[in-house]
């Protein structure tokens, strides 16, 4: 018999419903908004160790929907815990081993479904310990990650707090003139990681890429172009769909005008009024929609260890 993927033996190890002492009673569970925040609710209750009913599930899912992120408090995993947990809520994102993401294996192009996301000597040092501007996972790729969850582990004692942005109270904040403008334009985001291989130094997420690509500058990797107003898939509200750091460009659009309106419209994206800034604790595990948000972090002391875990979920093509 075949040794198991780490998946596979997640699933299979996964508690099952007829062992009453690990399912989870739905009405321990509370979900909470975050009424003074531009987006976010939390989770209290949930034990992501045990099997979930249909019905919690739903619950979980429709409030992501409406609230963008859920942020689930005092969690204790294993990686096949948290896989397991993780894909109550959809497939493990994939991407072709050509397109390059972060934590992707130089022997088989592609990352683990479990990435450590940490400056731990050992442990994953994928993101170091800088400021991460902001930006949207994946959102280069043909088909960009739908979500992600990013689990607490070990923490600096100074910095490291991520924030979320709320793409579609942007988007709802614009004048109409504008949205007229953009609402059908599409957008190429060009593969940071390509151009990170390309200079052999930096960060990818660093902010410090050119932000907008002209005409006779050349092209590093693929180009996938997506709409620059995306449509949430369940909910089916619009969102601003755009990095701020990220090189860029417009299809079939000039230069000049291009490389302004997408600096006017970064601009806008970073009022604060659209943010919620998380302070980790160990034990959260942050659930966020990728389609919708952007996600930042401050920077934090280099001798000061942080460990983060993130499984990213599968998505499909933007519209």
């Amino acid at each position: 018999m075949t040794s198991l993927t780490q998946l596979s033996q997640a699933i299979h190890d996964a508690p099952r419903w007829h062992q009453q002492d690990q399912f989870q009673n739905t009405d321990e569970i509370k979900i909470v908004p975050q009424a003074d925040q531009a987006l976010g609710a939390v989770v209290y209750g949930l034990d992501a160790r045990k099997a979930q009913s249909g019905e919690t599930i739903l619950r979980l899912k429709q409030a992501l929907a409406e609230h963008l992120i859920l942020i689930f408090k005092n969690q204790s995993l294993d990686d096949l815990q948290y896989l397991a947990f993780a894909t109550y809520f959809g497939s493990i994102f994939r991407p072709d081993a050509d397109t390059p993401v972060l934590a992707s294996k130089t022997d088989t192009g592609t990352p683990p479904d479990v990435v450590p996301v940490s400056n731990a000597v050992g442990q994953g040092d994928y993101t170091g310990h800088g400021e991460l501007a902001p930006h949207a996972d994946h959102q280069w790729t043909p088909l960009p990650s739908f979500g992600s969850l990013l689990y607490a582990i070990e923490l600096p004692k100074d910095g490291g707090q991520t924030s979320w942005i709320n793409t579609i109270k942007a988007y709802e904040a614009l004048d109409e003139k504008t949205k007229a403008k953009i609402d059908q334009l599409q957008l190429i985001t060009y593969n940071p990681f390509v151009r990170f291989q390309s200079n052999k130094g930096g960060n990818a997420y660093a902010g410090n890429m050119p932000k907008y690509r002209f005409k006779d500058q050349p092209i590093l990797g693929h180009a996938y172009p997506h709409p620059l107003v995306r449509t949430h898939p369940e909910s089916g509200r619009k969102a601003l769909w755009l990095n701020t750091h990220t090189e860029v460009e417009l299809v079939n659009y000039d230069d000049q005008a291009g490389s302004e309106l997408i600096a006017k419209l970064r601009e806008h994206v970073l009022k604060p009024e659209f943010a919620y800034e998380h302070h980790w604790e160990a034990g959260d595990i942050v659930f966020w929609d990728n389609q919708v948000t952007l996600h930042s972090r401050r920077p934090f002391p280099a001798d000061q260890r942080r460990l983060l875990k993130r499984i990213s979920l599968a998505g499909s093509r933007p519209f």
